[in-house]
C-alpha cells in the first residue's frame, strides 16, 4: 500500500459524501475539535483503506509482516484475548510497546501522548520508534500520530450492545452511578433515564460505550442532562433488501445477524445503520464513514475466530500468531454470549436485548456497520477458505489447551495459586484464569506462560524489560490496581 493520493481521498470522499461530512462538521464544531483535525494528517500520507484484497495462499510469500500496530481495545468486547496475542507476538520479536505509566492511557479522559512512558516530542532527542500501542484509551487520532507513524496498521473490536451492556452490568457495578443505583440491569434498561445522568462518575460505561472509546463525539440528545426526550426505538423489524433478486431479509433486532453458514443468503449486505432510526442520519453516516477512513480492520467478537483469520491475513502474520487462549472472561459469560448470538433467548431476555440496543443507539448502528463490513471483508477473502483457516485455527488452539493447561481450559480463580497467572478480580462476577500442566520442557514451559499471563502481569514484564529497574522495587500488580483497572 502506498501513500494515498488525491484521487484515492475523493474516492473515499465522493462530492455528495463529502458534502454532508462538511455540513455536519458546522453542527459540531466542538465535539470536532476534539480530533484537532485528524482528516488532514490521517489521509494526506498514509496507506489505510486502500482496496482490500485478499493475501494469497501461504505458499506464496508476498509480503512482510506488518509490525507497526495501533490497537484500539475497547472495554468488555473481548479485547483482553486481542491484547494477549499482541504481546506475545511484541515479545517474541522484541518489538517496542508504547506503554501507560499505569495500566491504561488516562481512560477515560482522551488519549494524550505525554502519557506514553518514555515518549519525547519531536525535537526531544532521538528514541527508538515504537511498533505496538494497544492498551486502553479513549481514541484521539491527532494525539496517537504523535507517536505511532501515520502508516501503522489501525484495528479494533466491537460487540453486540446488548451483550455488552450484560457485561458490562456486572463488571462497573461498583463503578457507574446509573449501574449502582439501578437494582438490576432489567430495572435499569426499563426505565434508564431514572438512573442515568450524562457527566456522572462513571456513566460512560452505561450507555453507548462503544461510540465513547471510538473517541466520536456525541449527538445533542445524548448530552441533555434532564427530561426525557425521544429515543430512537428500533424494535419493529425491517426489511432489508438481501441483493439476491427477490428475495429479502428480514433484520429483527430481537433477534441476531446469521453465523458465517449463511453469508451467501445475503447476511453481509446490512442496511446503513441511519436507517434503524439510530439518530440523525448524516451525524451517524459521519461518525462511521470517519471510523472507515482510520481504521483497516475493526473485529467482531461474535465471529472472533472469523476476525482473527482476517487479522492475520492482512498483518501477514501465520495463523500461529493468533492463535491463544480467553483473557478476562467471566464466569458464565460465555454461555450468555452464546445464547445472544444463537437466539437461545427467553422472551424476557429478548425483551432486554431490544431496550439494550435501542438504548446503546449509536453503538447498535455502529455495530452493525462492522458486522456489515467484516462480512463483505469474508467474501472477498472466500467463505470456503475462510472456513478452514478457521478449522486450522480451532484445532492448533484445542492442541495447545491440552498441552499446556490443567484440565484444558479456564478455572476458577480459586484454583490459581500462582500469581503471575492469577487475573485481577474486579466486579460482581468471577474472572477466569489459567493453570499450567506439570513437566513441560523448559521451551514449552516458555510458551505456555506467554499464554496464560494474565494482561496486568504481562503489561507489568514489557514495562520491566522495556524500562529496567535501576533497584528492586515491589510488583505493581497489587490491590492498589482496583484505583487504576478498568480491563474488558
Amino acid at each position: 500500500m502506498g501513500p494515498l493520493s488525491s484521487a484515492r481521498t475523493m474516492r473515499l470522499w465522493g462530492p455528495r459524501s463529502l458534502g454532508v461530512a462538511l455540513g455536519v462538521f458546522m453542527t459540531i464544531g466542538f465535539g470536532l475539535q476534539l480530533w484537532g483535525g485528524p482528516f488532514h494528517r490521517r489521509l494526506s500520507g498514509l496507506q489505510l483503506r486502500q482496496s482490500w484484497a485478499p493475501s494469497p495462499g501461504p505458499a506464496v510469500s508476498s509480503c512482510l509482516p506488518r509490525q507497526r500496530l495501533v490497537f484500539l481495545k475497547t472495554h468488555k468486547s473481548g479485547s483482553s484475548s486481542v491484547l494477549s496475542l499482541l504481546h506475545r507476538y511484541g515479545d517474541r520479536h522484541g518489538l517496542r510497546f508504547a506503554l501507560p505509566s499505569r495500566y491504561q492511557f488516562g481512560y477515560p479522559r482522551f488519549f494524550q501522548a505525554s502519557k506514553v512512558k518514555g515518549y519525547r516530542p519531536q525535537g526531544g532527542g532521538t528514541q527508538p520508534p515504537f511498533h505496538i500501542l494497544c492498551h486502553h484509551m479513549r481514541f484521539n487520532l491527532k494525539e496517537v500520530l504523535q507517536v505511532m507513524p501515520s502508516d501503522s496498521f489501525f484495528f479494533s473490536i466491537v460487540r453486540d450492545p446488548a451483550a455488552l451492556a450484560r457485561s458490562a452490568f456486572s463488571y462497573y457495578k461498583s463503578t457507574s452511578s446509573a449501574f449502582r443505583k439501578a437494582p438490576s440491569l432489567a430495572a435499569y434498561l426499563a426505565n434508564p433515564r431514572a438512573f442515568y445522568r450524562p457527566g456522572a462518575h462513571g456513566d460512560h460505561y452505561a450507555r453507548n460505550l462503544l461510540w465513547f472509546d471510538f473517541g466520536l463525539p456525541f449527538p445533542p440528545e445524548t448530552r441533555t442532562k434532564r427530561g426525557n426526550p425521544r429515543d430512537s426505538n428500533p424494535l419493529q423489524p425491517h426489511v432489508l433488501p438481501s441483493g439476491n433478486g427477490p428475495r429479502a431479509q428480514i433484520l429483527d433486532p430481537n433477534g441476531f445477524p446469521k453465523p458465517v453458514s449463511t453469508v451467501a443468503d445475503g447476511h453481509s449486505r446490512t442496511a446503513n445503520p441511519a436507517s434503524f432510526n439510530s439518530g440523525p442520519s448524516s451525524f451517524i453516516q459521519w461518525g462511521l464513514a470517519w471510523l472507515d477512513s482510520v481504521f483497516d480492520l475493526v473485529m467482531v467478537a461474535e465471529y472472533f475466530d472469523e476476525s482473527l483469520v482476517l487479522l492475520a491475513d492482512a498483518l501477514c502474520w501465520g495463523l500461529d500468531d493468533v492463535v491463544g487462549f480467553m483473557h478476562n472472561a467471566q464466569a458464565g459469560g460465555e454461555q450468555g454470549l452464546s445464547a445472544v448470538s444463537h437466539g437461545g433467548l427467553t422472551a424476557g431476555d429478548q425483551q432486554l436485548t431490544a431496550r439494550a440496543r435501542a438504548w446503546n443507539n449509536l453503538d447498535w448502528a455502529l455495530y452493525l456497520h462492522f458486522n456489515r463490513s467484516l462480512w463483505a471483508r469474508i467474501e472477498q477473502y472466500g467463505q470456503r477458505r475462510l472456513e478452514r483457516a478457521v478449522a486450522q485455527l480451532r484445532a492448533r488452539r484445542e492442541a495447545l489447551a491440552k498441552h499446556c493447561l490443567l484440565g484444558g481450559e479456564a478455572l476458577d480463580p480459586k484454583y490459581i495459586t500462582d500469581s503471575r497467572f492469577r487475573p485481577f478480580q474486579f466486579g460482581s462476577a468471577k474472572v477466569l484464569g489459567y493453570v499450567l500442566q506439570s513437566g513441560l520442557s523448559p521451551q514449552d514451559q516458555e510458551e505456555c506462560e506467554r499464554l496464560v499471563t494474565p494482561e496486568l502481569q504481562y503489561k507489568d514484564k514489557l514495562d520491566a524489560k522495556q524500562f529496567p529497574p535501576t533497584a528492586s522495587l515491589p510488583s505493581k500488580t497489587s490491590s492498589s490496581l482496583h484505583r487504576h483497572q478498568t480491563t474488558d
